[in-house]
C-alpha cells in the first residue's frame, strides 16, 4: 500500500513537471532560435512562470474526440501524440512491475486528468510472471507482459482515462521477445479489430545506423498491418537499465545528429500506414543524478526539427515526434525546453 501511495504521489509530481504550461494556459511554447550544439539552454520567462502551480486536476486535459477512456491504439494514438506535440505537453511513460504499480499509474492519471503510458520492460514482464516461471525462449517475459496488458484492458475504463500500452527497450538479442508480443497483437487484432498493445520500442542503437533503421523498417511493416506504433532509438542513452549497461560509452554517442534523424525519418516514412516516434539522444542518462551532473542538450532536438522541416519544405516546424529517455534528475527547464522541441513522451523509472 505504501509503495502504491508513493508512486501515485510521484506521478502527481510528474504530471506537474512534464506538462508544458503552453498546453493549459493558452500560451504558445516558443522555442529558441536554432543555435550551435553546445549553446546554453536559456528557457523563456513565460515558460518558467507558473510551473509550481500547474494542476491538471483543475484544468482537465481536453483531448481529441477519437481518444476515449481505456486503451488507446491505432489512429486514436496518433491523434493523441499529434495533439500532445501541438499543445506542448509530454505524456509520462511509466515502467511498471505489477498490477499495483499499473493501478497507481491509472489512479494518478485519473486524479490529474491526463493520459498515461503503462510501460513493460522485458525484465518487468518476467517479474509479473513470477520468479519460478520458466523463461526459456523468453516465455515468462512474453506471458507476463501479455498478462499485464490484459489487466489494463480489463480495468482501464473504470478509471476513466486513456491508457497507452507500451513496451520498453528491446535490443537486437531480445527481438524474440517482441516477436512473441507481436504474435499476441496479431491474434488480438483478428478477434477485436485492434492490437493488444499500443506500441513497442526497438532499441538497436548498438548497431550501425543502417542496420538499426533497416530492422526497424522491417518491424514497422509488420506493426502497421495491425495498427501498432513503433518507437525507435538513435544514439545511446547512458547509464544502466534492465541489464543494459552503457555507463562507459563514448560520450559522443550520447548526442544524435540531425542527419541521422533525417535518414531515419525518410526510411520509416516509406512504410505504408506506419507511425513511429524517435528516442534521439541528447545527453540522456539512465539512473538517478542530481541536476547539473548530466549534460543535457535539448537544443539538439530543436536543431533537428529545423533541419528536417527545411528538408521537407512543407511548413511543418516540428515533423518528428520525439521521446525523452533517461530524464531522472533533469531540471524542469531542460524538460520544458525538450517538450518545446516536440517531445511527446517522457519515461519515468528510477525517479
Amino acid at each position: 500500500m505504501l509503495r502504491t501511495v508513493l508512486l501515485v504521489a510521484g506521478l502527481a509530481a510528474a504530471a506537474d513537471a512534464f506538462t508544458a504550461p503552453a498546453g493549459f494556459f493558452g500560451r504558445p511554447a516558443t522555442a529558441a532560435r536554432s543555435v550551435s550544439l553546445r549553446a546554453p539552454v536559456v528557457p523563456s520567462a513565460a515558460k518558467r512562470a507558473g510551473l509550481a502551480s500547474l494542476n491538471m486536476a483543475e484544468t482537465k486535459t481536453a483531448l481529441p474526440a477519437s481518444v476515449k477512456p481505456g486503451v488507446v491504439t491505432g489512429q486514436a494514438l496518433v491523434d493523441l501524440l499529434d495533439y500532445a506535440k501541438e499543445k506542448g505537453f509530454a505524456i509520462p511513460g511509466v515502467n511498471i512491475v505489477g498490477t499495483n504499480s499499473i493501478n497507481a499509474c491509472m489512479a494518478a492519471a485519473k486524479q490529474y486528468g491526463g493520459p498515461i503510458m503503462v510501460t513493460f520492460s522485458k525484465g518487468g514482464g518476467q517479474f509479473i510472471a513470477g520468479k519460478d516461471a520458466d523463461n526459456t525462449n523468453d516465455a515468462a517475459s512474453i506471458a507476463g507482459a501479455i498478462a499485464g496488458a490484459l489487466h489494463v484492458r480489463a480495468v482501464a475504463k473504470l478509471y476513466g482515462v486513456p491508457v497507452v500500452l507500451h513496451t520498453d527497450h528491446c535490443q537486437k538479442a531480445w527481438l524474440p521477445w517482441v516477436d512473441g508480443l507481436m504474435e499476441a497483437n496479431e491474434k488480438y487484432f483478428k478477434e477485436h479489430g485492434e492490437p493488444l498493445f499500443s506500441s513497442h520500442m526497438l532499441d538497436l542503437s548498438e548497431e550501425s545506423l543502417e542496420e538499426n533503421v533497416a530492422i526497424c523498417k522491417k518491424y514497422l511493416e509488420r506493426m502497421a498491418k495491425v495498427n501498432v506504433l513503433l518507437e525507435m532509438e538513435l544514439g545511446v542513452t547512458g547509464g544502466e537499465e534492465d541489464g543494459v549497461d552503457n555507463t562507459d560509452v563514448d560520450s559522443s554517442r550520447l548526442y544524435t545528429q540531425p542527419e541521422e534523424v533525417w535518414y531515419t525519418y525518410q526510411e520509416l516514412s516509406q512504410v505504408k500506414g506506419g507511425h513511429f516516434t524517435v528516442a534521439a539522444s541528447f545527453g540522456n542518462v539512465h539512473g538517478v543524478y542530481a541536476p547539473g551532473n548530466v549534460d543535457l542538450q535539448p537544443v539538439i532536438l530543436h536543431n533537428t526539427q529545423k533541419y528536417i522541416s527545411e528538408k521537407l519544405g512543407d511548413g511543418n516546424p516540428k515533423p518528428v515526434k520525439f521521446v525523452f529517455h533517461g530524464g531522472s534528475g533533469s531540471s524542469v527547464e531542460d524538460i520544458q525546453y525538450a517538450i518545446e522541441a516536440g517531445v511527446i513522451k517522457m519515461n519515468i523509472d528510477t525517479d
